[in-house]
């Protein structure tokens, strides 16, 4: 079996047009999860990577991980830059300190994506427990 392909690169986060429609919804419908558990990455980069539309991919920072739907983005150009939706499956992988602002930094971080074949993106729920583990 060879070795499994990996990628440094940048992850940057903000607001879809995509998640923005769907926010005038619920943020637990299946029309908003499905906009913030994607990850847009550069054509190149999927070639590279052995990743096609809407495979999953598992993206990791130096904060936790997070398993999405890698999609071929629309605005390439832009190798070794990948862009998730702010909102739950983004908080995975940002990091959670503020630095007193109340809101977490959401540019610039190193991340490494990489294709998970044999794994599926979370439901929001368990994503949730996973994330945020209930304290006894």
């Amino acid at each position: 079996m060879g070795m499994k392909k990996s990628k440094k690169v940048t992850l940057l986060t903000g607001r879809s047009i995509e998640q923005g429609v769907a926010l005038e919804g619920e943020k637990l419908t299946r029309g908003y999860v499905l906009s913030t558990a994607v990850c847009d990455i550069d054509p190149d980069d999927m070639k590279e990577l052995g990743i096609y539309d809407g495979d999953t991919v598992k993206v990791k920072t130096d904060y936790g991980e997070v398993l999405v739907s890698g999609i071929e983005s629309t605005q390439a150009p832009h190798r070794g830059i990948v862009f998730i939706p702010m909102g739950l499956y983004a908080n995975a992988v940002v990091n959670p300190e503020t630095d007193s602002t109340g809101m977490p930094s959401y540019k610039g971080i190193e991340a490494i994506i990489e294709p998970a074949p044999n794994e599926r993106v979370p439901a929001p729920t368990a994503l949730m427990k996973k994330i945020m583990p209930l304290k006894k």
